[in-house]
């Protein structure tokens, strides 16, 4: 595939799969913007293969779709585009460019594997720290490969980046609860739903709206902090890609405002932002970017969840449980 065909196929991935960000990838300057773009069609295309979906969206069921072989062979796909075989999947083509090319760690790409391993295994969440380490595996480990490729190396960014990726999370946990819970998931811990009186297999019904909306607030509410550390990262990223970060940042943040605020009218369809608010949200994203280059970044907050050393995690996380 070439260059110019690899880039369309990119660029369609993200406008399909996550207006959101699209909105924010588009103030990146060229390169950096294809490379990261390249990621987000292989982040996408795993997702999509393991949940047997088309571009983030439920596609026609089939007998024959088995989660687990597909994983294997998404992580043997990974390995062999690490050892630099020629690559004929576009995602992994994709995939392919920008791991090399910016000396992504692998360990990054097997523990965003790694979770969804977790949806294969159908892994159970009991507590906010087994969803954070989901978080992390889903979206965090995102946020570290999306630093790389922005020139990160440094320890302390990286932190910054994945607890950026870990609020983006939790705000899509809050935004999806009931279309989860309509294909059998649920994100949110077991014991926050035992607080709230809610049955696990009730989750999706109107008659817990209520009391689902306080979970989904205590959610937002939770991704805040992360929100915030996350805001004092972006100092060290080139300003235009502080820009898009910035930007990014605020949109998703507004998704979970906006959750909050419907209550329990939230999820009587999906929480978004409008054109005019996504255009706001760059212009302040913009500002961000330049208020961080004169404003002192304060130590990341010792309470918030800190990321795994070394290794890929397995399939299933030490601290959920499988079902």
């Amino acid at each position: 595939m070439s260059d110019a065909a690899l880039m369309q196929h990119a660029t369609e991935t993200i406008q399909v799969g996550s207006k959101s960000f699209a909105a924010a990838a588009r103030l990146f300057d060229p390169a950096t913007r294809r490379s990261v773009l390249m990621l987000y069609a292989w982040c996408r295309h795993c997702d999509d293969v393991v949940d047997g979906q088309e571009l983030g969206f439920n596609a026609a069921p089939s007998l024959t779709h088995d989660p687990a072989r597909e994983l294997a062979v998404l992580e043997e796909m990974t390995r062999r585009a690490y050892a630099g075989e020629r690559m004929a999947d576009p995602a992994f083509a994709a995939f392919q460019e920008v791991a090399l090319q910016h000396a992504i760690a692998q360990r990054f790409a097997f523990d965003h594997l790694a979770g969804f391993g977790m949806d294969v295994g159908q892994a159970r969440y009991e507590t906010i720290e087994d969803t954070l380490r989901y978080c992390y595996h889903v979206a965090g480990v995102v946020g570290l490969m999306m630093a790389s490729i922005m020139g990160a190396r440094d320890a302390a960014v990286l932190d910054r980046a994945c607890d950026l990726g870990i609020a983006f999370q939790l705000t899509n946990i809050a935004r999806d609860i009931v279309e989860d819970a309509a294909v059998g998931r649920c994100y949110v811990p077991a014991q926050w739903l035992r607080e709230a009186g809610i049955p696990p297999h009730e989750l999706g019904e109107p008659r817990h709206r209520a009391a689902l909306a306080r979970v989904a607030a205590r959610l937002v509410d939770y991704a805040e902090p992360y929100y915030a550390s996350a805001t004092h990262g972006i100092a060290a990223l080139p300003l235009r890609s502080a820009w898009a970060i910035a930007s990014a940042r605020n949109v998703y943040r507004q998704i979970g405002i906006e959750v909050k605020r419907r209550g329990e009218r939230a999820w009587d369809e999906r929480a978004g932002t409008s054109r005019a608010t996504k255009l706001r949200l760059l212009g302040k994203g913009g500002i961000d970017a330049l208020i961080s280059r004169v404003r002192r970044a304060p130590p990341r907050a010792p309470g918030l969840w800190r990321r795994p050393d070394g290794a890929a995690a397995p399939r299933h996380a030490a601290h959920a449980t499988a079902a």
